[in-house]
């Protein structure tokens, strides 16, 4: 059954997903970071977090206190990253996405394109 996209249901999935995942553990082991997602739709802005923490993350919806980078696209462009049929970086230098600390970002590139192959895999409804 699909779970809605950015549900607290599909948070979990993630969740799940990425802590089962060795390759996202390996690349994530020896970082640690407090991502904020804002997806903007309409008027409306969606928000989600993932907290990377050597290897282990935790993944909620709404607000994060402090994060340490945040991400803001359009919920088209989360789409289209979630589905695997956009790079963080192409959609990053065709200015799809905006990155409040370009050099945390890039340090947990690794992590990051590890998180995007298995967030892709969840059978989600958009």
């Amino acid at each position: 059954m699909a779970i809605r996209f950015l549900s607290e249901e599909w948070a979990q999935a993630v969740k799940d997903g990425l802590n089962a995942n060795e390759a996202f553990r390996s690349a994530s082991k020896g970082s640690r970071a407090l991502i904020q997602q804002v997806v903007t739709k309409g008027d409306d802005d969606l928000s989600y977090w993932m907290e990377i923490d050597n290897g282990v993350v935790e993944v909620g919806t709404g607000r994060a206190e402090k994060p340490s980078l945040t991400i803001t696209s359009t919920y088209e462009t989360a789409e289209a990253l979630a589905k695997g049929e956009l790079s963080p970086m192409a959609a990053f230098m065709s200015g799809k996405i905006e990155v409040s600390n370009v050099m945390s970002a890039m340090g947990l590139q690794g992590a990051l394109s590890s998180a995007g192959a298995v967030i892709k895999d969840i059978d989600t409804e958009y």
